[in-house]
């Protein structure tokens, strides 16, 4: 009775947490959308940019006294402040940072910065864990589990992928099995992702469909592509690792560091507002882009997008502000696929149908390997996009990308943050 007890109160935490992040998710997709609308008038009549400059510039303001009281707990995805706290490393006050974080976090994502919806969702489902943990009269093992259910529900929710979400919790956050708490948390995964179908209805988010079977042959060269991308993630993992040094030369207060990424992503939507947030819509947009066309021309955008994707990445997460890194990496990581895919295909290597398969499969390795943590990539990816078709290449891709990049020295991503965050 009492598992059956716990497994209600995780049910309670994944309702409150896919109700929050569904308003979370819904407010950044129609001011993205919104983006899509303003940026084009702004290149139209220079004029408009005078008053979204003082917006924005009131959106620092803003941002900056929100993040003062808390800003240690505040800063980048949460994922690490959650894992200190769980190791007892941290203590989170989480009514404070709950509120702080979704207010903050709407305040440095609808502008276009590239940052992911994921990390403060997934904060976001812990303090709500917590909370509810601390109204309750229950051990101090229950509490553990309640907020652990909250990390599951609010990556679920926010992906609506509630294997990937418990899978995170295990691989990332735990490491560690434990039925009790894989139940538990996979029971406020369910009711976190059935929330948010209330609000998004049944499609995957990042739905693509992928329908061909890559060639016997092609095989052989997702070694060659694993090792590329085990290379570009450890290139990923040193440069996020080095931020705070970056930025520690620039003589500004870190609460208003904010203003560096909001003022110089005017120009990029300026050029081209597709490029702008997390994003899933810029996914779609290179899925759906005609591999066929001419070479060089293909080979150019995807590269210019790469170029700009990491370096505005890396700008944006450095800044002392709420946002995740899983949707970013998840872009780079289809952008890679693409490159290399469009190759393939002119080379006569692989069809012209295959394009998809190396969007989708590239992802999944760049994420893995950067995050270390392979089994959540090929869950995600899978749920994600909606297709279990390429789960034996995604698994090749993302191993091989995952031991290439681990032999170079590469770390557990949020594991390093939380040791670079809170030094023993």
């Amino acid at each position: 009775m009492a598992f059956i007890s716990l497994i209600g109160k995780a049910i309670v935490v994944g309702a409150l947490t896919g109700l929050l992040v569904s308003i979370f998710r819904w407010i950044i997709d129609h001011t993205l959308k919104f983006l899509m609308v303003i940026y084009p008038m702004m290149a139209q009549h220079p004029q408009l940019l005078i008053p979204y400059i003082a917006v924005t510039i009131l959106i620092i303001l803003i941002l900056s006294r929100i993040l003062k009281p808390s800003l240690l707990d505040l800063v980048g995805s949460g994922v690490p402040q959650i894992e200190a706290v769980l190791l007892n490393e941290h203590q989170m006050n989480a009514w404070s940072v709950l509120w702080r974080k979704f207010v903050g976090g709407l305040l440095a994502i609808c502008p276009g910065l590239f940052l992911g919806r994921e990390g403060p969702c997934i904060q976001m489902g812990a303090c709500i864990g917590q909370l509810f943990g601390e109204k309750l009269k229950i051990s101090k093992e229950e509490k553990r589990f309640l907020l652990e259910c909250g990390v599951a529900a609010g990556l679920s929710a926010a992906f609506s992928a509630p294997l990937a979400g418990v899978i995170f919790l295990l691989e990332e956050i735990t490491f560690d099995f434990h039925p009790q708490g894989c139940i538990t948390a996979l029971a406020a995964a369910i009711t976190s992702d059935f929330v948010t179908i209330l609000f998004f209805g049944v499609r995957p988010c990042l739905y693509i469909p992928v329908h061909a079977n890559m060639p016997k042959d092609s095989y052989s060269w997702l070694i060659l592509l694993g090792i590329l991308i085990g290379f570009l993630a450890f290139g990923y993992q040193y440069t996020l690792l080095n931020l705070r040094w970056w930025y520690s030369k620039i003589k500004l207060p870190r609460i208003y560091h904010s203003a560096i990424p909001l003022l110089l992503v005017i120009p990029i939507g300026l050029w081209n507002a597709r490029i702008l947030g997390g994003s899933h819509d810029f996914i779609a947009y290179i899925a759906g882009l005609d591999q066929n066309s001419n070479l060089t021309s293909l080979l150019g955008l995807f590269v210019t997008f790469f170029i700009i994707r990491f370096c505005f990445s890396m700008i944006s997460y450095g800044a002392s502000v709420p946002g995740g890194i899983f949707m970013p990496i998840l872009v780079l990581g289809a952008l890679i696929g693409a490159i290399v895919g469009v190759v393939m295909i002119h080379q006569n290597i692989i069809p012209a149908a295959c394009y998809l398969n190396f969007v989708v499969i590239s992802m999944a390795a760049y994420f893995g390997a950067i995050e270390e943590a392979p089994f959540t990539a090929i869950t995600l990816l899978t749920e994600m996009v909606g297709s279990v078709d390429q789960i034996l290449p995604m698994t090749i891709l993302t191993f091989i990308a995952y031991i290439t990049s681990n032999l170079l020295g590469g770390q557990p991503i949020y594991a390093s943050l939380r040791k670079e965050m809170f030094p023993k």
